[in-house]
C-alpha cells in the first residue's frame, strides 16, 4: 500500500486561557492567525482551523503540516498564543493511503 503523511497539531486550551481580557484575547487572536499565514506562505501549513461541536470543549482547533514532527511542534510553539499560554499544542504523523487526502500545491 502507498501511503502518505502529514503532521497533526492539535490545539488545545492552555493554562493560562482564561487570563486574558477580550481586548487581550483580540490581539493574541490576530497574532495567532498572522503567524498561521507566515507558516501557509512558507509552505509549512496545508490546513488549519477551529472545532465546532466537540465533546470536550478545551480542544480549541487542529493545523496539518507538511514538515516533520519535531519542525511542526517547533513551529507550533512559536504561536504568540502558545508563548502567551492561551493554546498549548500536541503533534504527531497521521499515516494515509496517498491519494484519498490531496492539498492544493503540494507534490504528492
Amino acid at each position: 500500500m502507498d501511503l502518505d503523511s502529514v503532521t497533526l497539531v492539535l490545539l488545545s486550551a492552555g493554562d493560562r486561557a482564561h487570563d486574558y481580557s477580550e481586548e487581550e484575547l483580540d490581539r493574541l487572536q490576530g497574532e495567532h492567525l498572522a503567524h498561521l499565514d507566515r507558516m501557509r506562505a512558507e509552505g509549512h501549513l496545508l490546513a488549519a482551523g477551529p472545532f465546532e461541536d466537540q465533546p470536550d470543549v478545551t480542544w480549541r482547533g487542529i493545523c496539518l503540516h507538511s514538515v516533520a514532527v519535531e519542525e511542526a511542534r517547533a513551529l507550533a510553539e512559536q504561536d504568540p498564543s502558545v508563548l502567551a499560554g492561551r493554546l498549548r499544542i500536541e503533534a504527531w504523523r497521521w499515516w494515509f493511503r496517498r491519494g484519498e487526502v490531496t492539498f492544493p500545491g503540494r507534490d504528492s
